[in-house]
């Protein structure tokens, strides 16, 4: 072998346009003709649905309806405090990605700002206003702002910090929204609130609260104390075996039956407990197999070295269990995303319900075609951003490998 032969580069793996779909698409005659008449029957559909979308569709529906699909009734003269909690969840996103400097946080807050900037080109074509398509430009370039100065100037701030953060942002973002007797903020009642807004709350208090309690239920399911075991077992199963339909009518229409006259609580509120309870029972059933799935010999090993039973849950048995069941999590939360859909049966306007209404207006009648294609839309990105958000996790602790 001459020396000009030793210094040819090693063969190239990769795959030209070419190779690709010979590869994939036309690897054997089957292929080839399973290939060929999907084509001729997706190439028709695709352009039928195109001069549909571009040409047919009365889009107006849906810009001229903007604000209701958006925040519902709330008053558009008070909608400056959904901006601010939407800024400071912009803001938090931005300063969590480069603070916490991971995949999945920096997919959250990369489709964070496109579905604001992707709401502002709507609103453009709106009437909606100038200020409020403003508001959500700023607001999309405030996630990158903020991660830039924690990457660039701030590469000090503490995790816990941001973690209190975020827990104290829940409560303000409520009070903002619903406003506070003897504070310079009007009450909106909850029955005003819908749209995306009511869609966005629901699915957030669900998955926020139904997690840690889902994971004590698996714990107490797992205890050594009987009465722990009994009751964490019987809600479990109880929960499981009605739909969540039954829950939310319970709420809402038999729960005040067993209250005192002068006590009432908020319909939304209702809403929010039977979600929770609701998931928390399936939460609890994923943990609960994700804690089968650790080796006994970890825990008599932590027993062995002098750990009680709590810091064996926190160190050892805990963070394996819920790196396993991320996946089956995540399919939760996005089911739990949209069974929010249902909360319409107890006469809450979220999203769908906010479409229903609209197409009950006389100038939009035979429009549910395009009104249902964009609550799809909007459900469909909401879901991908979790699912991708989700591989990015698992990607980066490792799932499902050793």
């Amino acid at each position: 072998m001459s020396g000009q032969d030793s210094l040819l580069p090693p063969p190239t793996l990769a795959l030209g346009p070419a190779g690709w779909l010979r590869q994939n698409l036309f690897s054997t005659w089957y292929n080839a003709l399973l290939t060929i008449v999907l084509v001729a029957f997706l190439v028709p559909l695709v352009a039928v649905t195109l001069r549909w979308i571009v040409t047919e569709a009365r889009w107006g529906v849906v810009t001229a309806n903007l604000r209701l699909f958006l925040i519902g009734q709330y008053p558009f003269e008070e909608a400056w405090r959904i901006w601010l909690s939407l800024t400071m969840l912009s803001v938090l996103t931005g300063v969590s990605a480069g603070v916490y400097g991971g995949a999945t946080v920096r997919t959250l807050a990369t489709w964070l700002a496109a579905g604001q900037a992707l709401l502002a080109a709507l609103a453009a074509v709106s009437g909606l206003g100038p200020a409020v398509v403003l508001a959500l430009v700023a607001n999309a370039a405030l996630v990158w702002v903020a991660f830039l100065a924690v990457r660039w100037r701030l590469r000090s701030v503490s995790h816990r910090l941001v973690g209190f953060a975020w827990l104290a942002s829940i409560p303000i973002s409520v009070i903002l929204l619903q406003g506070i007797r003897g504070l310079p903020l009007p009450i909106v009642t909850s029955n005003l609130w819908g749209g995306l807004l009511l869609t966005f709350l629901l699915a957030i208090v669900g998955i926020l609260l139904s997690f840690p309690f889902g994971v004590l239920l698996a714990l107490g399911r797992r205890s050594s104390l009987p009465a722990v075991r009994f009751l964490s077992t019987a809600y479990i199963e109880l929960i499981r075996g009605v739909p969540l339909v039954t829950i939310l009518f319970m709420a809402a229409v038999m729960l005040p039956l067993f209250l005192p006259s002068n006590v009432r609580i908020d319909q939304v509120l209702r809403a929010m407990v039977g979600i929770t309870l609701f998931s928390a029972a399936y939460v609890a059933e994923n943990v609960r197999g994700g804690l089968q799935a650790i080796p006994l010999g970890q825990v008599e090993a932590a027993h062995a070295i002098g750990l009680n039973a709590f810091q064996t849950n926190r160190f050892i048995v805990l963070p394996q269990a819920l790196r396993a069941v991320i996946p089956a999590n995540v399919g939760l939360f996005i089911s739990l995303l949209k069974d929010t859909t249902l909360v319409t049966i107890v006469g809450l306007l979220e999203l769908l319900g906010i479409g229903r209404a609209v197409l009950a207006q006389p100038q939009w009648f035979g429009a549910q075609l395009e009104v249902y294609v964009f609550i799809a839309a909007v459900f469909f990105v909401l879901c991908y951003t979790m699912s991708q958000a989700s591989y990015r996790l698992e990607t980066a602790l490792g799932v499902g490998t050793r």
